[in-house]
Order: structure tokens, then C-alpha cells, then sequence
């Protein structure tokens, strides 16, 4: 019974971390100072400092991100990057889930099949 139980939870715990349902429905705007970069599985990952606090912000997978161009040594940490997507539900949590992400002045749209009703910056 444990057993059957626990091979239920892990693709809901899947899934709650890779869709969307963490988020809020409207688009919004991030921008900061990157911190740490990770461009591996399951998903391009960036930390970002900005005068709120720190920020957990989620990409496309790699083969999504390799498609946009957004590349391993497109951006590092110290570099400044702005982010349309979508913030985390909960105002307490720091995390966002973007769309594009603009940085030293190029901008990659790492979910181009997504609607968007912001334009990135830059």
C-alpha cells in the first residue's frame, strides 16, 4: 500500500515543480544582478539579486534555451538581466518562471509558442 501510494505522489511532486501552476496567470517584469547561472536538465536555472531580495528564476529545458540561443557564457554572474514571465503565487516566495530574458542587450524568447502580453525589455 505504501508503495502504491508513494508511486502516485512523485509525478503530482513532478509536475507541480515543472508546470505552471505556480504561478500567477498575469505576466510580469523582473530584473536584477545575476548571481549563479545553471544551464543544464531539467531546466536552465538563474539566480538573480535585486533590491527586493534574491530571486529563483526558471527557464526553458536545455534543448529549448539551446534553440533561443541562450547558451552556456551568454550571460554570468554580474551581468544585469531582465526577465517577462511569470512571478510565483505566493508573495512570500521569490520565484519566477520566465519567458524571455534580455541580457548584455540580446534578448532570448526560450518559450516562443507561449502568448505574451509584455514586451521584453531592451
Amino acid at each position: 500500500m505504501a508503495l502504491a501510494l508513494a508511486a502516485l505522489t512523485v509525478p503530482t511532486a513532478a509536475l507541480a515543480h515543472h508546470g505552471w501552476s505556480w504561478t500567477e496567470d498575469e505576466e510580469s517584469r523582473l530584473s536584477g544582478t545575476i548571481v549563479t547561472v545553471h544551464y543544464g536538465n531539467p531546466h536552465a536555472h538563474l539566480t538573480v539579486r535585486n533590491s527586493q531580495g534574491v530571486w529563483e528564476v526558471d527557464l526553458a529545458p536545455p534543448s529549448a534555451t539551446s534553440r533561443a540561443g541562450f547558451v552556456e557564457g551568454v550571460a554570468k554572474p554580474g551581468d544585469s538581466a531582465s526577465f517577462t514571465g511569470h512571478r510565483a503565487r505566493d508573495p512570500k516566495t521569490f520565484g519566477f518562471k520566465a519567458e524571455t530574458i534580455t541580457v548584455n542587450g540580446k534578448t532570448y524568447d526560450v518559450y516562443p509558442r507561449r502568448a505574451k502580453t509584455l514586451k521584453p525589455a531592451g
